[in-house]
């Protein structure tokens, strides 16, 4: 672990592994452990990658200035340790939620930089969304678990959580409320909240298109950030491949994560190849069924949408 000097605060981060540099950024609210948990198991078997998990500024150990009050003095202070950690080498990234709106700011900084692209329910610099309307399913195995939560535990996780169950409660209360606990306040909550914590101006709009391998997995019951939005967003990625995985919220990679690991090992070995293989799995019920393989070239993509219904195991 490390600290890395901003000139609005502080950069928090943890590198695991050696080999091609992948930047990790977490969702608004939590720290560099709501992203670190879960993926960390993937690169045993997934070598060859060097891991940066960084705490977004006033989130986690990272610090934030009473200067920083927004998502465009946010981006500069990642920035800036982009270029004391990497300099001019290429690197991908992954990010989640808030951390997929930051990743866009980044590549639009840096686009001959980025390599590759991760993002898992992004935000879009969108005011006017189309959203569908929250649900929340529970099969009540949860009920032991949550019953030994504050009310602020529970409130954020009956928002957060549309498919609710024993496993993942118990992922939640491990890998999100350690960094809830951490947030700076004072910093999200001041009138950068009021403008959406969006930029200033839009990312890649003065992008006409790119070449870059993008990969996009979104919830079809994500109330916070949608699905529909994003595959018009994106069309200027001509690799891209989206996938929208029907019985998940915005937290996918918690309540789907069979589904989500699978299409990010797959993503994480086109990085090293020029040809990503996706090996599409349909779950009805209880059993799996893998149909294909379906194999992304420089000039060929392909769009995959999960209509199936999703029983949780």
């Amino acid at each position: 672990m490390g600290i890395c000097h901003a000139s609005k605060g502080t950069i928090h981060y943890k590198i695991e592994g050696e080999g091609t540099p992948i930047l990790i950024l977490h969702p608004l609210g939590t720290d560099y452990r709501s992203m670190y948990l879960w993926l960390e198991p993937l690169f045993k078997r997934c070598t060859g990658f060097q891991r940066i998990y960084i705490d977004l500024p006033g989130h986690g150990e990272s610090t934030a200035s009473h200067q920083l009050k927004t998502t465009d003095e946010m981006l500069l202070n990642v920035l800036e340790f982009i270029d004391m950690m990497m300099d001019k080498q290429q690197f991908s990234m992954i990010g989640c939620s808030f951390g997929g709106y930051i990743a866009q700011g980044i590549l639009d900084r840096k686009i001959n930089q980025v390599k590759s692209l991760c993002l898992l329910a992004p935000v879009l610099h969108l005011k006017e969304r189309n959203l569908p309307m929250q649900t929340m399913v529970s099969d009540r195995t949860d009920e032991p678990i949550i019953k030994q939560w504050n009310a602020d535990v529970k409130n954020a996780y009956h928002s957060l959580v549309t498919y609710q169950n024993s496993v993942n409660a118990q992922r939640f209360i491990d890998e999100i409320q350690p960094g809830r606990m951490l947030i700076n306040k004072d910093v999200i909550n001041t009138e950068w909240k009021e403008n959406h914590y969006l930029f200033s101006e839009m990312p890649l709009a003065k992008v006409a298109g790119a070449n870059h391998k993008v990969l996009i997995i979104v919830g079809k019951q994500d109330h916070i950030c949608g699905y529909q939005d994003h595959l018009d967003y994106f069309e200027k990625f001509p690799n891209k491949s989206y996938v929208a995985i029907n019985n998940a919220g915005h937290l996918l990679h918690i309540e789907k994560r069979d589904f989500v690991l699978p299409m990010i090992e797959e993503w994480l070995h086109g990085i090293h190849k020029k040809r990503l293989t996706l090996q599409l799995i349909f779950l009805g019920g209880k059993h799996a069924h893998f149909i294909h393989h379906f194999h992304f070239t420089n000039n060929v993509y392909y769009i995959f949408t999960f209509h199936c219904t999703i029983h949780l195991f």
